[in-house]
This record gives C-alpha cells, structure tokens and sequence, in this order.
C-alpha cells in the first residue's frame, strides 16, 4: 500500500497553489503536485508523442483565445466565446474536417441546431442518436418494472453502437449532446475519436448540472446528507 496522502485538491484552500505558482506556491499534505513526482514524471511522457502534444498545445491556445484584452494590466478575466464556437474553433486549429455528434433523442432539436452550425462552418457532419439500433431494454436485462414506460416497449440507449457507427465513418472529432450518465462513459470508452461534451445532460436542470451544486446550500442541501 502506498504512504501517500491521497489526492484532495478539491479541499485545498492555499491561495498560493504550488500546481498554479510554480516554485513559489505550497501545498498541503494531500497536494499531487508534490506526492506523484513519478506519475507527473511518466505522464509528461504522453505528450513526447506528435499527436498529443499537438492536441494538447492547440487545446491550451484555444483556452487561452476565450479571454480578450489579455495584454492589459493589471488583468481581469474576460471572457468572449460560448463553448459550441470553441468546438468549431479547436476542429479547425486541428485541420478536422469530419466531425460527429452523438446525442439523446430527448435533445434532437438540440442536436439539429448543433448540425445545423456545424454544417455553416464548412464541416462535414455525422450524427447519430441513442436509440440507434431500435433494440428493446430487455437486451440489457432490464425488468419490466426498470423501465420508464412500464408495460410499453422501450428501445435501450446504445452508446456503444454510436461510437461504432462514428468509428465507420471515420470521424474525427466527437461531440457529445445529452448523453446519460454511464452511457456517455461507454461512449468514451469505444470512439476511437477525441471527443468532446458540449451538454451535459441533467433532466430537472434544464442540463446545466451546476446548479445544483450552486444551491447546495439552499434548495439542494438535501445533497449533502447521506441518502438525498
């Protein structure tokens, strides 16, 4: 077993963090930045690969092409570009030409919109939604009572399939719209494409997940207590 703290960046309070100060930040006892040298070590290998580090440095350029008036001081963060203008601009800098959107049926509307835009930039699109394949629950082992519509057919979510059907076609880069919890994990897990998120499905939150988060110590406090 190792003697390592494990990782709590999430609780760090420094205000001088030695991961975004260098030499001169600190850290506290659960700091990665000081525990994991030998993982940060042969992590920084990856990037010694052509298609990483390109992937990497276009990234962080785009990161940092989302803020303006930059050169002034002293600086204050600005913000310019919604997310879906940086898809588009991060697959240009990295000469994409196909692009591929797997969504939930329950955001089609979404997904037209997103096609629509990308269709307006030149690329070429390819979309897939979850129901793809048409295949019943019962596939999976689901029990009548397991489904949402109980008593009715209902066709599974099939991730899998999706990025299969990306993968024929040779996408690539992948745009993720809506998709489960778990079913974008297996998403993930079969594209042989990057791909990226532009919504992240939340069904009461009309998908922006951080309001929860943002009202957990208000309306959403239930959250922080064992169980909801």
């Amino acid at each position: 077993m190792s003697n390592k703290s494990k990782p709590q960046c999430a609780l760090c309070l420094r205000k001088e963090r030695i991961c975004e100060a260098g030499n001169d930040g600190k850290g506290p006892d659960f700091c990665p930045t000081k525990n994991y040298q030998d993982v940060i070590e042969y992590s920084l290998k990856e990037y010694e690969k052509p298609e990483i580090r390109e992937f990497a440095r276009m990234a962080s350029i785009q990161e940092g092409e989302c803020y303006i008036n930059r050169d002034k001081k002293p600086y204050t963060m600005h913000p310019s570009k919604p997310r879906v203008q940086e898809v588009c601009e991060f697959a240009n800098k990295m000469n994409y030409k196909k692009l591929g959107i797997a969504f939930c049926g329950g955001l089609h509307s979404e997904a037209r919109i997103l096609s629509d835009i990308l269709t307006a930039q030149n690329f070429d699109v390819v979309s897939v939604m979850c129901k793809c394949g048409g295949l019943p629950k019962e596939t999976v082992g689901l029990k009548e009572e397991e489904k949402i519509r109980i008593g009715q057919f209902e066709a599974m979510c099939n991730p899998i399939v999706q990025a299969n059907i990306l993968n024929e076609e040779n996408t690539e880069f992948n745009v993720l719209v809506g998709l489960c919890v778990g079913h974008d994990s297996l998403f993930f897990k079969y594209s042989k494409a990057f791909s990226t998120v532009l919504i992240a499905k939340d069904r009461l939150m009309g998908h922006n997940p951080a309001a929860a988060l943002y009202t957990s110590g208000t309306y959403y406090s239930r959250m922080l207590k064992l169980g909801f």
